[in-house]
């Protein structure tokens, strides 16, 4: 009956793929909270990718995106009451170093706050099901061909509330905080004609550079990603302009085998069983906290002005050996005028490193 949280990342989330299964198909409420990282392929690498993430999206696990430290407070929190709500288990998830690396003001929410949003009635169910003693029972013990096929199955009612349990806890969570989310999130011109669907830290960078683009007359949106698992075509579609006509979807993972990449397969099934046919084209970026800046998010709308949008396409490097890249021009500045920028050099072994931190968190306490 303990209610358990981990915190992970890389290969040491894959280590526990067979427990997540486990979980899941019990109906066990727990939180993984996982600072998504890149996987060793040819070589190591310990900085930011979905690469982690996407390979336990087939454990039952729901998949929540934060995008910046403010959004892993609070959605953090969403995680664990929706979790609890639904008795699905979550991996509340956010870019490795992009965000779990870097230092921001954040409004924290105070932990009696907090409790006055548990279900404790959730709480006390789960309790009940704890294993005891007292009160003996098998559980977990192995099912034969007629009856393995019809537990998996009755387990569809939890996922499928699962969307609209997250978007009640949002409600409630902003109601207490006045910061307020959705499943889907869109940001830009509402009668865009080109939209990119991407989710984590680059979130961010695509905003600006929408900014950028629309005042230059362009009419171009992004729809930000937070509940990825289960993934509501519900949700998706009511955020969507009815004006697109070409959407990318951006992965910041790679998977060799597959026809689409993960995410793009899911927007590609939803618009499809929906019964609404666009241009909807894929690529991948940012692997291994590649550079993703502002001239790369406006490749990508370019590439969708283009009579045959490239598919499958890379961003952020110059792929000449399968020449699946786009053509990035030269760098935009996005930077509102008036902001100061400052540029802290730290060698290593000689304290700068520390001093730096220092500095950056005393620029964050004295400045709005």
């Amino acid at each position: 009956g303990a209610l358990c949280t981990t915190f992970t990342a890389s290969q040491g989330l894959l280590l526990m793929i067979p427990n997540m299964y486990l979980v899941a198909g019990e109906l066990l409420p727990a939180v993984f909270h996982v600072s998504a990282r890149a996987l060793a392929r040819q070589s190591l690498s310990i900085f930011c990718d979905h690469s982690d993430v996407m390979a336990v999206r087939t454990t039952g696990c729901a998949l929540l995106s934060a995008h910046n430290p403010q959004e892993v407070m609070d959605l953090g929190l969403v995680a664990h009451l929706a979790s609890l709500k639904s008795s699905v288990p979550f991996v509340h998830f956010f870019d490795g170093t992009r965000t779990s690396g870097v230092i921001e003001c954040v409004n924290p929410i105070p932990y009696s706050q907090m409790k006055a949003m548990v279900p404790w009635d959730a709480v006390a169910d789960f309790r009940a099901r704890g294993l005891n003693p007292q009160h003996p029972i098998m559980r977990g013990m192995g099912q034969d061909p007629q009856t393995y096929y019809q537990s998996a199955v009755s387990a569809n009612r939890f996922y499928d509330a699962v969307p609209d349990i997250v978007q009640a806890t949002m409600d409630q969570v902003g109601t207490a905080t006045g910061r307020h989310y959705k499943l889907f999130d869109y940001y830009g011109d509402p009668e865009a004609e080109r939209v990119i669907v991407l989710m984590g830290s680059a979130a961010k960078t695509a905003e600006e550079t929408v900014d950028h683009l629309r005042n230059a007359g362009e009419k171009v949106g992004i729809l930000k990603v937070r509940l990825f698992r289960p993934f509501s075509t519900r949700h998706f579609l009511a955020e969507m302009p009815e004006s697109v006509k070409a959407i990318a979807v951006l992965d910041r993972t790679k998977e060799d085998l597959a026809s689409s990449l993960p995410l793009h397969a899911d927007v590609l099934t939803a618009m499809s069983e929906a019964g609404v046919y666009k241009t909807v084209v894929g690529g991948n970026y940012g692997l291994g906290s590649k550079e993703f800046a502002p001239r790369h998010v406006k490749a990508v709308f370019d590439n969708l002005s283009e009579k045959v949008p490239k598919r499958h396409f890379t961003v952020g490097i110059q792929d000449d050996v399968t020449n699946s890249s786009l053509t990035v021009g030269p760098p935009i500045n996005c930077i509102e005028e008036g902001v100061t920028q400052a540029l802290f050099f730290g060698l290593g072994s000689d304290g700068t490193v520390g001093a730096n931190k220092a500095a950056a968190a005393i620029i964050g306490e004295r400045t709005e």
